[in-house]
């Protein structure tokens, strides 16, 4: 992600060319999210990959996940999609589609990133030869409905008409939020639209960032609240009452919606709650962990043949729709799950029914100068406090104990570690912390 001022055409020309590099021919998917950005950085986005000989499939705005969608019922080669997620408005980027329409995965993206460094270094000098390819509209949003539709019993949701209150945050959400809604049988309460950019609250739904808005949903009457970022891959959720839920919930809502129907393993990334993996334990299923990253968590599932990942940032992952973040596949799982008894069960009553366990997070800043080596012995400090426990070096490390887990993880933009915490008491939780944070600074 970068400040639009500082994204030029010309910085973006070797991005998206390093990328039509790697792929075999054929056409290759563009989307955006709301941003005023978006048109100028689409537009010099098409130009130089009509100019390579590309066709470019247009979505204009449209969702990260109906971005992955489209790769895969057009049969593009790949897909990208103009989007800084959950940053601010100055802000913007590029999320990079394989033709399976999911996130790269960690070594394609690494090939991509090579020749990206050589064409800043050498820029070509001559035009191409091949043909213009042509820019083709496409819209998304039908096979997008129709797969999500799918996943779920419409006509329960239906019978049970709960009234929801959504927040698209002016993204390309809202594109696609009435239509499944109304589908479902809701009644719909929106706000955040149209997908103009124009943010009214920080864009990352965060319980700071929706402080105002959480009394509306009882204003309104509504039976649930949800709450998109601006590209619509991630999905934080209140209660009719406005109580914040938050992102962590929603994956594990959503599983308990599809295991209750479809048991199978389930895969989540290793700074996600242990909801999911207690969950998928009642129902006598396998949960496996990932290293941190989107990417990462779509690997695992491919290796395991998951039902479903996710992340608990609020990313939901069903295969049956695609390999990507999904709030819209979020929003009928955890709307069918309220419905599943033949009336409206209130998401309190399914919530109190999980297991508890509290989350607490914070971050260390450390030297710039710290090496691989500091991390290292630091890393063996911390599992040294923790004698008995399991540990991982999967990603940063991790350590695990009957009442919960711990990971420390190096930022890849910062010279800090992030401590995440999770057990049965916020107690538990922040004693693990304070301990892994003196076994970190020991040294």
């Amino acid at each position: 992600m970068t400040n639009v001022d500082s994204l030029t055409a010309e910085q973006q020309s070797p991005v998206e060319l390093a990328f039509a590099e790697t792929l075999p021919p054929g056409p290759i998917v563009i989307g955006r999210d709301g941003r005023e950005s978006g048109p100028a950085l689409k537009q010099a986005l098409a130009t130089a990959l009509t100019a390579a000989g590309r066709d470019v499939l247009d979505c204009d705005v449209a969702s990260t996940p109906t971005v992955g969608i489209v790769v895969t019922d057009q049969k593009a080669v790949g897909g990208i999609q103009i989007s800084a997620s959950h940053n601010p408005a100055r802000y913007n980027g590029l999320k990079l589609f394989s033709a399976a329409g999911r996130v790269l995965p960690a070594t394609v993206g690494e090939a991509v990133k090579r020749r990206f460094e050589s064409l800043r270094r050498t820029p070509p000098t001559a035009a191409p030869t091949m043909p213009p390819g042509r820019v083709i509209p496409v819209d998304g949003i039908p096979c997008h409905l129709e797969r999500v539709l799918a996943l779920v019993d419409v006509g329960a949701i239906q019978r049970a008409a709960p009234h929801v209150w959504i927040d698209c945050g002016h993204g390309a959400g809202s594109r696609l939020a009435r239509p499944l809604l109304e589908a479902l049988g809701c009644k719909v309460t929106m706000v955040g639209e149209p997908a103009d950019g124009q943010f009214e609250h920080e864009p990352e739904p965060t319980a700071e960032n929706l402080a105002d808005w959480l009394p509306r949903i009882p204003a309104a009457g509504a039976d649930i609240g949800f709450f998109q970022d601006p590209d619509a891959d991630r999905l934080a959720i209140a209660t009719g009452t406005g109580h914040y839920l938050g992102e962590e919930l929603t994956l594990a809502l959503a599983v308990d919606a599809v295991l209750a129907k479809t048991p199978g393993p389930v895969v989540t990334n290793c700074s996600t709650s242990g909801l999911a993996a207690r969950l998928a334990q009642r129902h006598g299923v396998s949960c496996t962990l990932s290293a941190v990253g989107e990417a990462n968590v779509v690997d695992e599932m491919l290796a395991r043949q998951a039902v479903l990942g996710g992340e608990g940032n609020g990313g939901v992952i069903d295969p049956r729709v695609g390999l990507v973040r999904d709030s819209f596949v979020a929003m009928a799982l955890v709307l069918e799950r309220m419905a599943a008894g033949g009336s409206l069960v209130p998401l309190e009553s399914l919530v109190a029914a999980f297991p508890s366990l509290i989350i607490s997070k914070t971050k260390v800043e450390l030297p710039a100068s710290w090496s691989a080596a500091d991390f290292a012995q630091a890393f063996d400090r911390i599992e040294a406090a923790f004698p008995g426990a399991g540990c991982s070096r999967l990603d940063g490390i991790r350590i695990d104990w009957p009442e919960g887990w711990l990971l420390v993880r190096a930022s890849n933009t910062e010279p800090i570690v992030r401590i995440v915490a999770e057990s049965e008491t916020a107690t538990d939780a922040n004693d693990a912390i304070d301990r892994a944070r003196s076994a970190l600074l020991a040294g």
